[in-house]
């Protein structure tokens, strides 16, 4: 599958954005009754903010020698009232611009995920699971037309499913799943969005409440993952690169994250270079850890920068 770059498809969206932008609005009760549609038009809105939006951000910066840029995501955000879909873009200052009203309703999502296989800096398609555990994935076909293809069923068994990007060194986002009896699975992506047989990374995996990454934390140019303990502690995963042992022996990072109800990580939000994360307190305080690359102590201090973000389920 050809993946058309981001900027080349903002470029090319230019003229039809717009109208594109006002159409979705007064399709809510359309999306309601067809995620396919819901999922595309999550995607074309991602494009059209980012091609027209008021504060465009420079291109991401490249990250270690040899590796593409670190990625920039956007944050999903589903109304848990209303179930209406909205978007955070980041600011590039490490927060984030006003949120983004889709016009969709997406409650039937449980998680999705962007990637970055084509290695700009934006991500160019999406993986979804709904609650009935169906996997789908959502790519362009050409610079206008964007589609969602079905990859498979029965990912309902998993109750903790991410991308932190590329784990096994083959160059495309891959994605990991935590059964519900603990034990860790790795999922190989393919550039066309599927996954090849899941390989078994280890139990105990149920220890963690949150588990997140988006990217390299180290430096090295893997991706790399951090867990929270149900005590409140935090470890680090680095990555290996070998789709057989893809995590190093953890690290512990420090204490008290047990505030946190929902930690993740949307990629490099200040255009540094560095993988950063995101955690909201449980009374839907939003805090920023900026990436620093250090090994023993990925992260620096804590910085607010929002509230009230507990009406959403965050995917």
């Amino acid at each position: 599958m050809k993946f058309i770059k981001r900027r080349a498809y903002q470029r090319a969206l230019a003229a039809t954005a717009i109208t594109a932008v006002m159409a979705t609005a007064a399709s809510t009760a359309v999306a309601a009754d067809n995620p396919t549609a819901a999922m595309a038009q999550r995607a074309e809105a991602e494009t059209q903010q980012r091609a027209h939006g008021p504060a465009q951000l420079a291109a991401p910066r490249v990250g270690a020698p040899g590796q593409g840029a670190t990625p920039r995501f956007s944050m999903t955000a589903v109304d848990k009232r209303t179930g209406n879909l909205y978007l955070y873009f980041p600011d590039g200052q490490g927060g984030f611009k006003a949120r983004y009203d889709v016009g969709v309703t997406y409650d039937f999502a449980a998680f999705e995920a962007e990637v970055d296989n084509d290695k700009d800096g934006y991500g160019e398609s999406t993986w979804h699971i709904d609650k009935q555990g169906r996997l789908s994935y959502t790519y362009h076909v050409s610079e206008f037309e964007l589609d969602t293809k079905t990859i498979g069923g029965g990912w309902q068994i998993y109750d903790k499913v991410l991308s932190p990007g590329n784990l096994a060194g083959a160059g495309e986002a891959d994605m990991i799943a935590r059964d519900k009896s603990g034990v860790l699975w790795l999922y190989l992506g393919y550039s066309d969005g599927r996954v090849a047989p899941r390989i078994k990374i280890g139990g105990g995996w149920d220890a963690y409440t949150e588990i997140a990454g988006q990217g390299d934390l180290n430096g090295d140019g893997k991706a790399d993952i951090v867990a929270a303990d149900k005590a409140g502690v935090l470890w680090l995963y680095t990555g290996t690169g070998n789709y057989n042992a893809p995590f190093n022996s953890r690290t512990k990072i420090g204490g008290g994250w047990n505030a946190y109800d929902r930690i993740l990580s949307v990629g490099d939000l200040n255009g540094d270079g560095r993988t950063d994360l995101v955690a909201r307190a449980k009374n839907g305080d939003l805090y920023r850890y900026f990436g620093n690359g250090h090994g023993g102590d990925p992260f620096d201090a804590r910085v607010k920068i929002g509230w009230g973000y507990n009406i959403y389920n965050l995917l």
